[in-house]
């Protein structure tokens, strides 16, 4: 599904285009993987540009045909990225695809203050937690993507991770955007971050501290960082 912003009616976010065959077309892309003998060794990020639980999902459910897809034609590894806690709605799913699949929680912040300042339409920080922690307990493997890292408490952060992820991945709008914080500054983010009196976490360099204290916690082996850290999976 791709949100999009149409002249004159509501701004990004407002309005979906969703990919009605997009479960058809996953099916017979999955069945020449298979003929072709590389379902093995393919990864899948579902999905990079958009969140596959959006609230329009609830009455459309794309995302879980997809995920029916992928129970039938199994993929090395499929890396599930939401922020959403709609996600416990297809546990019976993800946890039939065992070992193969991930879900990746993102949680860019522990303090809901910020949450509502920066994303304010996003899932609050306890129930982000709450979905990780049940599927950890159904015995799925959890990552949280701190991404991209906004203002937070380090300490307390750090050992909310560790509470409840197998791992953690953290990004930032520098190392994050593609052009070196071009384009988050495009879109106006520092200015935000001024606005707000975030002016000291609107820099490179801001996320050492948190990748230390989450590395004294889960060991390193188990913190990645940015795009290597997502390719990783």
């Amino acid at each position: 599904m791709l949100p999009v912003a149409r002249a004159g009616q509501g701004g990004w976010g407002e309005w979906v285009i969703a990919k009605s065959n997009l479960p058809e077309l996953l099916e017979k892309e999955l069945l020449a993987l298979e003929k072709a003998g590389k379902s093995g060794s393919t990864t899948i990020f579902m999905s990079s540009a958009t969140d596959p639980y959006q609230g329009f999902e609830r009455r459309i459910q794309l995302t879980r045909r997809c995920l029916e897809a992928f129970t039938r034609h199994r993929v090395r590894r499929l890396l599930l990225q939401t922020r959403s806690p709609m996600v416990e709605r297809d546990l019976d799913l993800i946890r039939n695809l065992g070992s193969t699949v991930i879900v990746s929680m993102t949680l860019e912040t522990d303090d809901d203050s910020v949450r509502r300042a920066i994303t304010p339409t996003s899932p609050s920080v306890a129930r982000r937690l709450a979905t990780c922690r049940r599927l950890r307990d159904a015995g799925i493997f959890v990552q949280i993507a701190i991404a991209p890292m906004m203002p937070h408490h380090t300490e307390r952060l750090a050992e909310l991770v560790h509470s409840c992820a197998d791992r953690v991945i953290v990004d930032t709008y520098f190392d994050g955007d593609g052009s070196g914080g071009r384009r988050s500054r495009a879109l106006g983010m520092g200015e935000l971050y001024a606005r707000l009196g975030y002016h000291g976490w609107f820099q490179p360099g801001v996320e050492s501290d948190l990748i230390a204290a989450l590395k004294s916690r889960l060991g390193s082996d188990r913190v990645l960082f940015s795009r290597d850290g997502f390719n990783a999976v």
